[in-house]
């Protein structure tokens, strides 16, 4: 048996947020979610790359076939993600989440990394059928907080996997698909924002897909719209119908004043939108063409003059951009400090300056936080770094942030003489080798 699907996709900015860091594809077989990360360092490139690379699977694959066509796309992509930050280093740092669904016949393959979201409502039941790669996740899981501590965990953002060019494995699972299913892909700009139950609720009372997605994008908003949101709702049908065109939206869409893009549902039609076109080649052109006339020396010359200097202003205009952004790093000497500029260096200069050196270093962070921290944890003012500063080395034994303090060595009594020596003799000796115990990671006092 052959499912069709009936689907509709949004991907908006929000409230909050300058421009669009998601990515959506929507197509007959395909559907995706990618949600880019790095804030200076381009996450819309990243989720760009992702579903770029991974739109061809929009085609009949075999339904055996489905995981090592999934493990191709998402290895494109990997290679892709590392030949960018190879090529412009000052993107490193760049990645994305996925979240995707690729259906074949009866049977669907799930790819997921990173913390967006899949749900599935089947016969009135809605569940969660991805579970989040964060920090807070962890910690559910080892029962150290609750999962409704995790909704307002200062943390919750932090994302323990990604797709950045490096060798994180994504989980790849086969469901069986019945009709009348219904599927919800979404960043965590829905899911974050909007409780599961009401997320359920909106599941089950549109039953159009583009007026579920609306609901559903109006209730982010409404919430406040800190993040990006990207939603899919679609349904698994045996009705006659006609495919849908692919739709294209958020970082991904060519067109980034429309948030939607439907695209003619061919492997050419889709490799056109989402990449951009090649200029022709001088071989292409018609050979009687005629031969233009040289240019006047002094008007190319004017225009050489006008271009150097727009360069020259795009370039201080950048500059002086960077330098209003800050971000929490660390200092050559290992201290966490604020930063104001971006990270990296352009043309040899450092693009970034300290602002505020806090008194700790590196090793006092947890292996998590001190990743963050030399990746750079982006604010967005001063305050908000020193708020951020504050939060991630505040001397509290509920920080996760910080190694608890090693205990205080004994003091020995001036007044004590020392214990008397062990009993050499064999029967005093122990046949039990000695167990020394794990050293656990802690800061000095």
């Amino acid at each position: 048996m052959t499912l069709i699907l009936r689907y509709a996709a949004r991907s908006d900015r929000g409230l909050i947020r300058e421009g669009n860091q998601d990515s959506v594809y929507a197509g007959p077989r395909l559907l995706a979610v990618a949600d880019g990360m790095g804030g200076m360092a381009a996450g819309d490139v990243a989720s760009n790359i992702v579903i770029s690379a991974i739109a061809p699977l929009d085609e009949d694959v075999a339904p055996d076939n489905l995981i090592d066509a999934w493990r191709g796309a998402v290895g494109s992509a990997n290679q892709q993600l590392r030949d960018t930050v190879d090529a412009n280093p000052r993107l490193d740092g760049m990645g994305s989440t996925l979240t995707g669904m690729l259906f074949s016949g009866s049977k669907m393959c799930m790819v997921h990394i990173g913390d967006s979201r899949a749900y599935m409502l089947r016969d009135g039941d809605f569940t969660q059928i991805t579970k989040d790669d964060t920090y807070v996740q962890i910690l559910v899981d080892e029962g150290r907080i609750t999962a409704e501590e995790a909704t307002v965990h200062p943390q919750r953002s932090l994302i323990t996997k990604a797709m950045d060019g490096r060798d994180a494995e994504p989980e790849f699972s086969v469901r069986q698909v019945l009709p009348g299913d219904r599927y919800l892909i979404c960043s965590d700009g829905l899911s974050s924002v909007v409780s599961a139950d009401t997320i359920a609720q909106t599941m089950r009372e549109y039953v159009d897909p583009q007026q579920c997605v609306e609901r559903l994008l109006a209730l982010a908003l409404r919430g406040g719209g800190p993040d990006n949101i990207t939603i899919i709702v679609a349904d698994a049908s045996d009705d006659n119908i006609v495919e849908q065109a692919p739709v294209v939206g958020g970082a991904a869409s060519r067109e980034r004043a429309h948030n939607n893009v439907d695209v003619e549902s061919t492997p050419a039609a889709r490799a056109s939108a989402l990449s951009p076109p090649r200029a022709a080649s001088p071989e292409s052109a018609p050979s009687d063409e005629p031969r233009r006339p040289k240019r006047h020396p002094v008007r190319a010359t004017v225009i050489l003059v006008i271009l150097v200097g727009l360069l020259g202003g795009g370039l201080y205009g950048l500059w002086m951009w960077s330098q209003s952004q800050f971000y929490i790093g660390a200092t050559d000497g290992g201290q966490v400090a604020i930063f104001s500029g971006v990270p990296g260096q352009l043309a040899g200069f450092s693009l970034s300056e300290v602002q505020e050196v806090s008194s700790v270093t590196l090793g006092e962070l947890t292996t998590v936080a001190q990743d963050q921290v030399r990746k750079g944890i982006a604010a967005d003012s001063l305050a908000d770094a020193q708020a951020r500063l504050n939060e991630l080395v505040r001397d509290d034994p509920a920080n996760v942030n910080l190694l608890p303090r090693c205990p205080a060595s004994p003091t020995p009594n001036p007044g004590q003489t020392s214990s008397p020596a062990p009993d050499p003799s064999p029967t005093a000796a122990s046949t039990e080798p000695a167990v020394l115990p794990t050293p656990v990671p802690c800061r000095s006092n």
